[in-house]
């Protein structure tokens, strides 16, 4: 499981699939930040990992302050899935 902050909005929400850097997540939870105050362009707070963690994630099974943050601009995050589509 792995914070991803997301510089931009590239249209995915909770239960979306996206790529970075190669590896595929997928969105437990995402949390937009910026849309009044705060950075130039808005962020997406995302929690994501593998479809075999989404019961650890459900469960609170971990400790949000000890997960790997990986931050990325919308540009570079390739959307395989949006919430409530079919996989591509």
């Amino acid at each position: 499981m792995k914070r991803l902050i997301i510089h931009g909005d590239p249209g995915v929400r909770k239960d979306g699939i996206v790529e970075v850097d190669g590896e595929e997540y997928t969105l437990f939870q995402v949390t937009r930040n910026g849309d009044w105050h705060g950075p130039d362009r808005v962020q997406l707070w995302c929690i994501g990992g593998d479809e075999s963690e989404q019961e650890d994630f459900e469960k609170r099974n971990f400790i949000p302050h000890f997960l790997d943050v990986e931050a990325v601009d919308a540009e570079d995050v390739e959307v395989k899935k949006r919430a409530g589509e079919l996989a591509v």
